[in-house]
């Protein structure tokens, strides 16, 4: 192996190991590395497609695909190997370098960590070999002492690459230095050993009151603390785990995006919130909605479950009276499913139900997930659509629904093809759904929506090396991936 390794853990979930692993890749990138993302076992229903095993499309955790962008690499399916795609609290779809492995989704976990380590470890010494740095990223807590023995997305892996190792916490929750020192402590001596620092995350205030705790945490760990990272909300990246937070409240177009539970992608909604003009909020009750102009319906791992959950809440209605006001109504991939006449469910797969009715379709679950990433170009819109009509589009798929209009009843006209020519977008009056997702990553929608694009990927990348540039050393980021 030719490349060092640097390794993000985290106290617990949602401490910001995705976002500062992002932020590592392209700092070390600007410095003239090769470098690239690994994480062994992403838990997410935010996933890309990418570049996979011989030829064919493949998925991965959006976190690894960010990641590799920010590296200025393509994202493939060796940067996160094993994908869990939770469909329900105790079941996850397995998906093993891409694709879909029904035989280890139906295994008990402890059992299937030692089928997928061999994996995981392949596809992590093939990246050390190809590169100068491989900035990994953990998962959860490496010191679940309870899940240790088949553990393989911790401290297995920062063992096999001699990884250096950061451990970042979030202060803002507090107890951030109690969940240091026990991490540090419930680890075996050959785990803390590769310990190089701490990292306090989203810090509010005078970093001087924090003295002398991390003088005193150094005392009796031996671990230095790195970076004292100030809470910074605005900075562009979408948030690995869990709905993200509502953009800012002030003037502009207040979006709502139904979050029901088993909500999937949605991270392509990281640009509306990152955009002037725009006020974006997950809704959870009918209220929500009522005060919303556009209503987002985005994707789901569950579409009949989370259908049923709308329902029970009481969000069918507003729903419908959106629509029949006029206003924007956008369902995408398993939103769309739910806006059409029916789900039909032959193999057992998601679940029947009836739809919303809001468009004339009838979707079908097939065995065989569809993965796929084009560029298309949308068909002529009617209003209130109409400024999307005609744009070019750099979109993806991941589904297993296919959905047809319905043979009884009017076609819908259609707003977007897929490569094979099919339909994969309909319109009806305010009421648009879409197969396609990362609509709003494209510029020219959100120009044509709000008159600006908002910042890129690439300025958020960089703004992202910058804040770490800032209150990290130099000399300790060198000193992290030296011999």
């Amino acid at each position: 192996m030719t490349a060092k390794a640097l390794m993000v853990l985290g106290t617990t979930s949602g401490a910001g190991k995705s976002w500062l692993a992002t932020a590592l890749c392209r700092w070390y990138a600007q410095q003239g590395l090769k470098v690239a993302p690994f994480k062994a076992q992403n838990m997410s229903n935010n996933a890309r497609v990418v570049q996979g095993l011989n030829g064919r499309a493949g998925e991965i955790g959006s976190a690894q695909y960010f990641q590799a962008l920010a590296a200025g690499r393509v994202p493939e399916v060796r940067m996160n190997p094993v994908l869990l795609k939770p469909e329900a609290d105790t079941q996850s779809q397995v998906v093993v370098m891409g694709e879909v492995d029904t035989a280890l989704s139906a295994m008990p976990w402890r059992e299937r960590s030692e089928k997928l380590w061999p994996v995981a470890r392949a596809a992590l010494r093939e990246l050390m070999q190809e590169n100068d740095l491989v900035v990994i990223e953990g998962a959860g807590s490496p010191a679940e002492i309870n899940l240790q023995a088949s553990d393989y997305v911790n401290m297995r892996v920062a063992r096999e690459v001699n990884a250096a190792c950061l451990l970042v916490t979030d202060i803002d929750r507090g107890g951030a230095f109690a969940h240091l020192y026990g991490t540090h402590a419930l680890l075996p001596p050959e785990d803390r050993a590769l310990m190089r620092g701490f990292v306090l995350n989203r810090f509010r205030g005078d970093a001087a009151l924090l003295s002398p705790g991390p003088e005193q945490l150094q005392a009796l760990t031996g671990v230095p603390t790195l970076a004292v990272l100030p809470m910074w909300l605005g900075h562009g990246l979408p948030e690995e785990d869990g709905v993200l937070t509502d953009s800012a409240r002030g003037a502009g177009v207040n979006i709502a995006v139904v979050a029901y539970p088993r909500i999937s992608n949605l991270d392509e909604f990281q640009p509306l919130r990152n955009m002037p003009g725009a006020r974006l909020g997950w809704a959870r009750t009918a209220a929500e909605l009522e005060a919303a102009d556009w209503i987002i319906l985005p994707g789901s791992k569950s579409v009949a479950a989370d259908l049923a959950w709308l329902r029970a809440q009481g969000l069918d209605a507003p729903i419908a009276r959106h629509a029949a006001a006029g206003k924007r109504l956008l369902g995408i991939c398993g939103g769309l499913q739910m806006l059409g006449e029916a789900l039909i469910d032959p193999h057992g797969l998601d679940g029947n139900a009836p739809g919303l009715g809001l468009l004339p379709l009838v979707t079908q679950f097939e065995r065989e997930k569809l993965l796929r990433r084009s560029r298309l170009r949308m068909e002529p819109l009617a209003a209130p659509w109409a400024a999307l009509g005609c744009l070019a589009l750099d979109v993806y798929e991941i589904r297993q629904g296919r959905s047809q209009v319905h043979p009884q009843m009017d076609e819908a006209p259609l707003a977007l093809r897929g490569d094979e020519g099919l339909a994969i977008g309909w319109q009806r009056g305010a009421v648009l759904g879409l197969y396609a997702h990362g609509l709003f990553e494209n510029p020219a929608v959100l120009q044509a929506l709000f008159g600006r694009a908002g910042p890129s990927l690439e300025e958020v990348f960089d703004g992202l090396a910058r804040y770490i540039g800032k209150h990290f050393s130099a000399y300790d980021l060198q000193a992290l991936i030296a011999a």
